[in-house]
């Protein structure tokens, strides 16, 4: 079990929520850097439960706190039902899970590919990378629609800034006038690349966009894809 401990409203959609562990549950939550919780989500039309499943975006060394994103862009029930909740309020969930999570081979360069919230898993494997002083190549690119869905630029920023290994590309696919950044589907940069010798690329997004970059990915060369649907 956990409480949320705090809310924080990161753009029109998209809320972040950090939970703290509390009894009855295990004392601490040990997962690896982009693993997912199953949290139990309560259907309102009867009561009955399912559990949704989100991607821990806080680093895999904090053991009693973890934090969340919430996206609300396609109403899905597990979305709904937590942008519900309050501070103070209490969240059951399973877990960690998944086979989705930061490898250990340092002979190549990293690429993070992700729409949306699926930046969350990105966020914790960049910690455990960066905290762990690599000196492995690491970029993120990040698509999202429009500026009024922007968030953690400034916290990626100052890792860029911080850590040289590190870069990252935002690119909004219905950017407005005036926006200095770079434009289109974050596709569109997987297409640009000009190999994919050295690399290996984790995706996270909806479906279609982590089989669209796969597929070009493909057909650049061989290189190891690693895949979670958000």
């Amino acid at each position: 079990m956990a409480r949320i401990d705090h809310i924080r409203d990161l753009a029109p959609n998209v809320r972040e929520l950090t939970l703290c562990l509390v009894e009855p549950g295990p004392s601490a939550l040990h997962f690896l850097a982009g693993q997912s919780i199953a949290v139990e989500i309560l259907l309102p039309e009867n009561q009955s439960q399912t559990v949704r499943y989100y991607s821990l975006a806080s680093p895999s060394i904090q053991s009693t706190r973890f934090t969340l994103l919430l996206s609300l862009a396609d109403q899905g029930v597990g979305a709904t039902y937590l942008f519900q909740q309050s501070e103070g309020a209490t969240v059951q969930f399973q877990g960690p899970h998944g086979i989705f999570y930061l490898q250990e081979d340092k002979s190549q360069q990293i690429l993070f590919i992700a729409t949306g919230t699926g930046i969350a898993p990105f966020l914790s494997m960049l910690s455990s990378l960066l905290n762990n002083a690599t000196t492995i190549p690491v970029t993120l690119y990040w698509g999202l629609r429009s500026e009024r869905d922007l968030y953690y630029q400034a916290e990626l920023q100052a890792l860029a800034d911080q850590y040289p290994c590190f870069s990252f590309v935002t690119t909004l696919s219905r950017a407005h006038q005036g926006w200095s950044g770079a434009t289109g589907r974050v596709t569109e940069l997987v297409a640009r690349l000009p190999s994919v010798d050295g690399l290996a690329v984790y995706v996270c997004g909806h479906q279609p966009m982590v089989n669209e970059v796969s597929q070009i990915l493909r057909e650049k060369g061989d290189c190891p894809i690693y895949r979670e649907q958000c």
